[in-house]
């Protein structure tokens, strides 16, 4: 079967150029007829990946390590479980996974109504981008990163999946940015048709369910990459501005700006050429994501390493970013473009937010390059660190909490709708930071971004008890809940990062340590041994004030074919204050190194985090006269 997939994927590659090339054939000469041939190529497409996938999957269950990829990623010890998630785990799979998903948004989207309203001439530039976008990618699996190469003879047992990824995030996480960066295609690529072709129907309108899909699942992939690495890593945190971590957060920067600018077009007709380049902007960052990920061009704990992936990618994404860029700048508007309003309006402050976002993916994007950057002028280069990115970063995002607390109460003209109630969230807003700050929280981004949180919760908890229409889904329920969400995770990073307390201890057992109002006793460890791994178990007994509170049990475990030890955190939850332990080393005569610390609201933002991944589902629903 090795043979037989990967000549596959290679007359994949051949037909989907072949298609490509008819559709600009077709351009060139002004025959726009036929569109049906590039629905049923991109089915076939969809079908041969999916035959393909089905291959890789039967391989990884049977644990054939006749395959490359399979010895690579797995073991015979290894739980089924994560035998599956090994797809997605490695450079080729994961190629693989995200060139079958693209082909399947491909496919699924022309089926909808809002691909049957473009004209044929959108249609064939559709297709001309896609299926490139497409054979890209089976150039890349039949290349420098083919899945199906073979091992002869066959080793007698795998390497095993990394330890790391033994976590039961890796079945969600890969997979929902994969889901969102391969949805991306499709706006940035019917944008760019439709500009081309002067398209009078509005692509926004035709994309949009596709657009807050992947919006959904690009978030949902970087929140449950946030609690895989707070329960996984063993560092007490969930973001450390790693480069990987950067690379699916500047696309999600990036959507989230073209989504609030789609809205101003939809309602008020203005910004077409920049909604164009954002849509491609956004899907050639989640190209860039990846190659951040496949290059080796930056050092990361969670990288791929180069893997003869890095030029090619890196090529695409600049021809891909110089054709976007000269074609939105030398089409125009199909339609008549109308003026914003001043900065005292919705329109204006979704302006101002774009900006915002868009400022942030760029300090991001910059500090993620600097040791690239700075080779141009120095031999001994550094990366920025978590310090960098938070004194410049959270001043943004606290302005982008403070937008949020007033934008529900601006008229989409100029002025404010409902000055009474934006009075009170501005009351709101300065009598919970006065609190705040009476109970010790007084470092001065955090207090104002608590202030915005607590503001922005007060002021969407007013807009739905006084509007009837903000409680109904086609009046925007779906939008005014994800925005309480983000409002939570507000609140959650302005306590959880800033007053987290943490000590490092080596205990004895029966030796206790204090940290804030609790005490924590350490009882000694236990030792263990299974088939994939063996390990020990601490026992800390947590108490404040004379009561339990609860036990906290970390591990410190050893797994096949990987000599370096790994952590497995323990909590005690709380919507409080959480408490976290690491256990960092053990001895013979159990001797415990442990890290322990208290996380101040740690869950509101998972809370939140999960409220705007159900809430944009929501948003499917409504309807586009809807109050925003």
């Amino acid at each position: 079967m090795h043979f037989a997939a990967h000549w596959a994927l290679l007359l994949s590659l051949v037909g989907s150029l072949i298609f490509a090339g008819i559709a600009a054939w077709q351009l060139w000469n002004k025959d726009h007829g036929r569109p049906a041939w590039f629905e049923t190529a991109q089915a076939v497409l969809f079908s041969v990946i999916t035959a393909v996938s089905v291959v890789m999957f039967v391989a990884l269950l049977k644990r054939d390590f006749s395959y490359e990829y399979v010895a690579g990623y797995t073991d015979s010890v290894l739980p089924t479980f994560y035998v599956v998630t090994a797809f997605w785990a490695g450079q080729a799979g994961s190629l693989l996974f995200w060139a079958w998903m693209t082909a399947l948004f491909g496919l699924i989207f022309s089926m909808t109504p809002g691909y049957q309203r473009c004209s044929n001439t959108t249609k064939l530039y559709f297709w001309l981008f896609l299926l490139a976008s497409e054979a890209f990618f089976l150039l890349l699996l039949t290349g420098p990163s083919n899945p199906f190469l073979k091992l002869v003879p066959a080793p007698a047992d795998g390497k095993g999946l990394n330890p790391l990824l033994q976590n039961p995030g890796m079945i969600f996480h890969p997979p929902l940015l994969f889901l969102g960066y391969a949805g991306f295609a499709i706006p940035g690529c019917l944008a760019l048709a439709s500009w081309l072709s002067g398209e009078p129907t509005s692509w926004l309108k035709n994309t949009r369910a596709i657009t807050i899909l992947s919006w959904v699942f690009l978030t949902s992939g970087i929140i449950l990459g946030c609690w895989w690495s707070y329960m996984e890593l063993g560092w007490g945190g969930y973001w450390a501005w790693d480069p990987v971590e950067n690379a699916s957060l500047i696309p999600w920067f990036s959507a989230t700006a073209f989504i609030h600018t789609a809205v101003i077009e939809n309602r008020r007709g203005a910004l077409p050429r920049t909604n164009v380049l954002l849509a491609a902007l956004t899907m050639l960052l989640c190209y860039f994501a990846t190659y951040l990920v496949r290059s080796g061009v930056v050092e990361s704990l969670h990288a791929f390493g180069e893997g003869g992936v890095g030029r090619p990618l890196l090529l695409f994404i600049l021809t891909g970013l110089g054709l976007s860029v000269l074609i939105t700048f030398a089409g125009k508007s199909a339609r008549p473009v109308r003026q914003l309003a001043g900065l005292a309006s919705l329109p204006g402050l979704l302006v101002l937010l774009a900006w915002l976002l868009l400022a942030s993916a760029a300090v991001v994007f910059l500090g993620t390059l600097w040791p690239v950057i700075s080779a141009m002028w120095s031999q001994n280069t550094v990366g920025l660190d978590a310090s960098f990115y938070n004194k410049v970063c959270n001043p943004l995002f606290v302005l982008i909490g403070l937008l949020l607390a007033v934008c529900p109460w601006m008229s989409w003209k100029e002025g404010v709708r409902e000055p009474r109630w934006a009075m009170a969230a501005v009351i709101a807003m300065a009598a919970s930071a006065a609190a705040f700050f009476a109970m010790g929280y007084r470092k001065p981004v955090p207090l104002v971004g608590m202030a915005a949180a607590v503001s922005s919760l007060v002021s969407l908890a007013l807009l739905l008890a006084t509007s009837k229409a903000a409680r109904n889904l086609r009046g925007g329920l779906g939008a005014w809940l994800l925005h309480a969400g983000v409002a939570l995770v507000f609140l959650g990073v302005a306590f959880s990062g800033p007053y987290q307390s943490v000590k490092e201890a080596i205990v004895s057992p029966g030796q206790s340590l204090e940290l804030g109002s609790y005490s924590l006793t350490y009882n000694g460890l236990e030792e263990f041994s299974t088939p994939g791994y063996s390990g020990a178990r601490a026992r800390i007994d947590v108490t404040t004030g004379g009561k339990a509170v609860g036990v906290l049990e970390p591990e410190r475990r050893l797994y096949k074919n990987f000599p370096q030890p790994f952590a497995e955190v323990s909590v005690i939850p709380s919507l409080g204050e959480e408490l976290y332990a690491t256990l960092l080393a053990f001895t013979p005569d159990k001797s415990a190194s442990i890290k322990v610390s208290v996380n101040p609201l740690v869950n509101w933002f998972w809370i939140g985090g999960t409220l705007m991944c159900l809430a944009g589902f929501a948003c499917l629903r409504r309807g586009q006269g809807g109050e925003e």
